[in-house]
C-alpha cells in the first residue's frame, strides 16, 4: 500500500532531472519537486531495503536524510536528501589527500558508521564514490548493499560489495558485521593517502599501521569498533 502511494506521489509531484546511475539491481535519479523546486535523490532497487527503513528520519550531518522508504515484493523505492558537494572518487583522480585531510574525513565517516552500527546495520560498500564532501562535512551515501546483522547467521544472504574494498567475509567466508566496514575504511584510508590498495603500496608511518590493523583477514584482529579506530586515527 505504501509503495503504491509513494509511486503516485512521485508521478504527480516530482519530475526527473537526470539519471545518475543504473545497474541490473536498480537506478538512482535526481528528481525535483514540482512546486518547491527542491531536489532529491530517488532510488529504485531490488533486494533488502531494511536499512533505509531504519534510517527514516535519522538526522546526522554525515548521513543523508531519508524521507520516504517503501518495499513491495523485493522492490524498493527511497526518497532521500540530495547531497550537493564533491565526490571523493572524483577528487582522488586529481590529487591525493594529506594525512590531516584524511584523518578529518575518516573521523567523520566513523561518526556516520557509529550511527549505522548502533542500529546493527553494516554498510558493506565503503569506497571513494560513496563519500560526498559537502563543505566541511564528509557524507557517507548509498545503502543499497547495506544489511542488518543477523545474530546466529553464518554467512550473508547476498554477496555484495566492491572488489578491493570488500572484506574477505563478504565473499561467503562468514557473516559481515561492523568490523567489515572497518576493513573497507582501512582500504579507503590507504587509497586517500597513496592512491593504491594497501596490498600494492602501504601508507607510511602511523597511518600505515592503522591501515594494517583495519585490514586484518581475521575480523577479530581488527579494531573492535569505529570508536577505537577514531581514537587510533
Amino acid at each position: 500500500m505504501l509503495y503504491t502511494w509513494l509511486e503516485n506521489v512521485l508521478r504527480n509531484e516530482y519530475q526527473q532531472v537526470r539519471l545518475l546511475k543504473e545497474s541490473p539491481r536498480g537506478s538512482v535519479r535526481l528528481i525535483r519537486h514540482r512546486n518547491s523546486g527542491k531536489q532529491f535523490i530517488l532510488r529504485r532497487f531490488s533486494g533488502n531495503g531494511e536499512v533505509y527503513q531504519k534510517l527514516l528520519g535519522c538526522s546526522c550531518p554525515n548521513l543523508p536524510l531519508v524521507m520516504e522508504a517503501a518495499e513491495q515484493d523485493g522492490e524498493n523505492l527511497v526518497i532521500e536528501e540530495f547531497i550537493e558537494g564533491d565526490n571523493l572518487g572524483f577528487l582522488l583522480e586529481g590529487a591525493l589527500l594529506t594525512p590531516r585531510e584524511t584523518r578529518d574525513i575518516v573521523k567523520q565517516l566513523c561518526r556516520a558508521l557509529w550511527v549505522l552500527h548502533s542500529m546493527a546495520a553494516v554498510h558493506r560498500d565503503i569506497k571513494p564514490e560513496n563519500v560526498i564532501l559537502r563543505g566541511p562535512d564528509a557524507v557517507l551515501i548509498d545503502f543499497d548493499a547495506a544489511r542488518l546483522h543477523k545474530p546466529g547467521a553464518e554467512t550473508d544472504t547476498q554477496v555484495l560489495g566492491t572488489t578491493g574494498f570488500a572484506a574477505p567475509e563478504q565473499y561467503g567466508l562468514s557473516q559481515s558485521d561492523t568490523r567489515t566496514d572497518i576493513y573497507s575504511l582501512g582500504v579507503l584510508i590507504n587509497v586517500m593517502l597513496t592512491g593504491e590498495h594497501p596490498s600494492k603500496r602501504l601508507a607510511e608511518g602511523h597511518m600505515g599501521r592503522v591501515v594494517q590493523h583495519c585490514t586484518q583477514v581475521n575480523p577479530r584482529k581488527r579494531y573492535k569498533d569505529v570508536l577505537h579506530l577514531m581514537e587510533a586515527v
